[in-house]
């Protein structure tokens, strides 16, 4: 067997979190394993070692597991580019752009490309623990699913089924994921864990055994509430505007930074965002409105995954003026990637967005971009010269746009070039993600800010690391999960299969049409 398949109640029901700290408990009893999540949807992507794009919660489940990040990982990938349309990437390159019912079509091709890479996986791995998608109860989806129980009936892989009890009503959520789903599905519903829990165990205690003895399955841990977890975001529910990132602490210095970033509809690689958010001092909040604006030392314009879309309604909101407002009074601005390239004069799209005359950009930089079919795909690194200093430097790049002409200064001048990026005053834009991440650069970026605008009195901590905190987490993940869960129950799951005769639970009317897919 050596594969377990973490499924969720719903997104962010904490699949990704668990499936990482098994990775970093497994790896750190010497146990060889790898994640797998067939089939992401998501905009928060990476560049693997092999040149090939993934989701970001894969890449981090590859460092908890001490390997690297690969696409073997994460085989199909949707981007959302609208509410109807995808950018499909298979084994991390563009297969395609596709509305929503066009995926029935190709559902038994990707199938035998996600369980034929996960084969591949099993063959070199002790364990592989492969995380679902969305839920499992999406009966709706089932003839089309290649993450949850389309995966685990071809693949015969044991199903765990996490629920996130902050949010109320999991013992019914895990109860009727296992009663709507038709009997061969229900035979792999192994167990449940539990997550997000506070407050008495002795009180939850009556519930978990009725969930049992309702549904003849037992709850194999209940993870606690771990305020600290927040880098590496998976789902889009955590960057809702208003939302403070991360745990902010006190400033070094007299006084702290705080930074506005836009939140925009196709938001992508919001972990660029979280980099800033790990400098003690530095404030920072996804916004929405103008209003929102007021008071902002730094505002961040992040990547997209609609570029041109996404500049209209910067635009329709009102937001457009306000950052050039922002900049026109000595205020920072910075772009990433989608965000850069908003911040030029003229933007010719007719690859993303279709556009068959060039869009006015925001004007703030004298730039113009203009976007290749094929997608710029590649892990960057250099020395930065820029101020003279010798500065280690390291990202990747995801983009169709690219810059056409420019005549600002380069944001990066990198020995051996070629230059980076463009900067007038305090505004600077980057195709580079990432780049924040590079502890030595985003101090020297935030002090050369705070001179720029006057913050007199702001001071960079000097041991501030965004590999360290995102090692702690996985750190965190890993001892939560040895402490409050059955982590042998969860081995013994992976390596021997469901044990036979797991009772049914009818929920679904007997005349109903069953939508499930053979597999």
């Amino acid at each position: 067997m050596n594969a377990l398949l973490v499924a969720g109640t719903t997104s962010d029901a904490g699949k990704s979190a668990v499936v990482a700290g098994l990775c970093r408990l497994l790896a750190r009893r010497g146990v060889s394993v790898a994640p797998f999540k067939a089939q992401n949807m998501s905009n928060n992507s990476v560049v693997t070692v092999d040149g090939g794009e993934i989701g970001r919660a894969q890449a981090l489940q590859a460092e908890a597991a001490g390997i690297p990040a690969t696409v073997d990982l994460n085989p199909v990938l949707l981007k959302p580019g609208s509410d109807r349309t995808s950018q499909l990437i298979v084994r991390g390159r563009v297969r395609a752009d596709m509305a929503a019912g066009d995926y029935h079509a190709r559902r038994g091709a990707l199938l035998s490309e996600v369980t034929s890479t996960l084969e591949t996986l099993r063959s070199r791995y002790d364990v592989v623990i492969c995380e679902g998608a969305g839920s499992p109860a999406e009966i709706n989806l089932r003839g089309t699913d290649l993450a949850n129980m389309g995966l685990a009936r071809a693949a015969e892989i044991p199903v765990v089924v996490v629920g996130d009890i902050d949010r109320g009503g999991v013992l019914a959520h895990l109860a009727g994921t296992v009663g709507v789903l038709d009997a061969e599905d229900q035979a792999l519903i192994a167990g449940f864990l539990i997550n997000k829990f506070r407050g008495d165990p002795s009180l939850l205690a009556p519930g978990l055994d009725m969930l049992t003895e309702l549904t003849g399955r037992p709850v194999l841990g209940v993870i606690p509430f771990l305020d600290q977890l927040w880098i590496d975001a998976e789902d889009s529910l955590g960057t809702t505007a208003g939302t403070t990132v991360g745990r902010p602490a006190a400033p070094v210095g007299a006084r702290g930074l705080r930074v506005a970033a836009v939140r925009l509809p196709r938001v992508s690689n919001t972990t660029d965002i979280e980099a800033l958010a790990c400098e003690p001092g530095v404030g920072v909040t996804w916004v929405n409105t103008p209003a929102a604006l007021s008071g902002a030392d730094l505002v961040v314009i992040p990547g997209s995954r609609s570029t041109i879309g996404d500049l209209q309604w910067l635009r329709r909101s009102g937001l457009a003026e306000a950052i050039i407002d922002h900049a026109g009074a000595g205020g920072a601005v910075l772009g990433i990637c989608g965000g850069f390239q908003m911040l030029g004069r003229r933007i010719t799209d007719r690859v993303e967005s279709r556009s068959p005359d060039p869009v006015a950009g925001l004007g703030l930089l004298d730039v113009e971009v203009r976007f290749a079919p094929e997608k710029t795909l590649r892990n960057v690194s250099g020395v930065d010269t820029a101020t003279g200093t010798h500065t280690p430097v390291e990202g990747y790049e995801i983009h169709h746009g690219h810059v056409e002409r420019s005549g600002e200064d380069p944001l990066l001048v990198l020995s051996g070039g070629p230059d980076e990026g463009a900067r007038r005053g305090a505004v600077a834009g980057t195709h580079w993600h990432g780049l924040l991440a590079s502890d030595d650069y985003r101090r020297r970026f935030l002090t050369d800010l705070a001179r720029r605008i006057g913050a007199t009195g702001f001071r960079v901590a000097p041991d501030a690391s965004v590999r360290g905190e995102r090692r702690a987490q996985l750190d965190l993940l890993a001892d939560a999960l040895e402490e409050h869960c059955d982590v042998d129950a969860l081995l013994t799951l992976a390596s021997g299969g469901v044990a036979p005769g797991l009772p049914g639970l009818t929920l679904r009317r007997s005349d109903r049409r069953d939508t499930a897919a053979p597999s």
